[in-house]
């Protein structure tokens, strides 16, 4: 009579470890393997010596995911043979996915030394990784191997995957496989594909994978560390710099750090909404002020409002006319009285905002009740 084990009244985990340590290798199929959830098994593997004779052959199965697949038996287009090309292209993004294991939860002490443990049973030919990539194979089979004249296989069949839940939580369904005729052909079935030329052993990219992770043997000096900090955290600059274009009569009028700037600024204020250009005197801010006016006028056809404070508006005008700004130039003491009943200009600059740095100012409410009123 095979025993039941759904994970409730009878766990597959204990009687998966009990068995490795009578076994002398061990051959399983899952579809889905997690990096982590090795370490259930590992300590009985490890005392394993390594080659084809005493080790565990794993495969693993699954490339697509259960909403792909679906779509791909409902298409009406038959399936085309896979290609070389397609088999390298699964290997690729597979490997992605085991990368992307390590991203996610919170590393902790044990799961770091179970990970090195495992890339050292890789290197060590205990354990041999490969992908089944002809078809998508859901199949869950864990076969021991064992010196028993009686049983010299046991199987266990079903649906646990080689995940941390799948070897130990509820609401899963498998039956061991003793029978010495049954576990023969369950042999003969993994290793007719174990053998597929589109099965690609991928052992030493996990090796790779785990050694450029968070698992890793070799510290990561503190200053690699700060440059991936600048890097990420430069992000939007880089990106700024390279989405927009500087009109060309102002190229010229620039230096290499205010063409930065503008693109800069005109990243912040398309996916924010506002920017604060801030500097020193004699820095350029206005002409920087008056190029973000252009990219979006140019780009987006919007028209610029500048406010300024009063002794600043012949200055604005000379900029507006000077570099063809379709703007109009509104003193900051005429704010209350103007704005609620000027048209919406989408662009709004202010000039010298610090003044408006009381919120219960008059002229910031509103300078605020415009922006809002016509979201600029």
């Amino acid at each position: 009579m095979p025993r039941i084990f759904d994970n409730i009244h009878q766990h597959l985990l204990p009687a998966l470890q009990q068995t490795i340590q009578v076994s002398y290798r061990a051959d399983f199929c899952v579809g889905y393997f997690n990096l982590r959830g090795w370490k259930n098994l590992q300590d009985q593997i490890d005392r394993w010596t390594g080659g084809e004779n005493s080790c565990c052959r794993l495969l693993v199965g699954m490339q697509k995911l259960p909403q792909e697949e679906l779509r791909e038996l409902m298409s009406i287009s038959p399936q085309a043979e896979i290609s070389n090309e397609v088999a390298d292209r699964i290997r690729k993004r597979l490997a992605a996915e085991f990368r992307e294991q390590l991203t996610i939860g919170t590393p902790t002490n044990e799961d770091e030394i179970a990970l090195r443990r495992l890339a050292e049973q890789i290197k060590a030919k205990k354990v041999i990784v490969k992908l089944f990539l002809r078809h998508p194979l859901h199949a869950k089979l864990y076969l021991l191997f064992r010196n028993d004249e009686d049983a010299p296989r046991v199987g266990y069949l079903g649906s646990s995957n080689l995940t941390l839940a799948g070897l130990s939580a509820q609401g899963e369904l498998n039956v061991d496989v003793v029978d010495a005729d049954a576990s023969a052909k369950l042999a003969k079935w993994f290793n007719d594909r174990w053998g597929d030329r589109f099965c690609v052993d991928i052992s030493k990219e996990l090796v790779q994978i785990i050694g450029e992770s968070w698992a890793r043997e070799d510290m990561i000096p503190p200053y690699y560390i700060y440059l991936k900090m600048a890097y990420h955290l430069s992000q939007e600059a880089r990106t700024g710099i390279s989405e927009f274009r500087i009109p060309g009569d102002l190229y010229h009028k620039l230096l290499e750090f205010q063409v930065a700037a503008v693109k800069i600024a005109a990243h912040h204020i398309h996916k924010r909404s506002g920017v604060l250009i801030g500097d020193v005197v004699g820095m350029g801010k206005t002409l920087v002020g008056t190029a973000v006016a252009r990219v979006f006028d140019e780009d987006l056809g919007f028209d610029t409002l500048i406010i300024c404070p009063k002794n600043l508006v012949k200055m604005w005008e000379d900029y507006r006319d000077k570099y063809r700004l379709r703007a109009k130039v509104l003193s900051i003491s005429r704010v209350i009285r103007e704005l609620p009943a000027l048209r919406r200009y989408r662009l709004v600059l202010i000039d010298e905002s610090h003044n408006l740095r009381n919120r219960e100012g008059k002229r910031y409410g509103a300078i605020k009740d415009y922006i809002e009123k016509n979201e600029s």
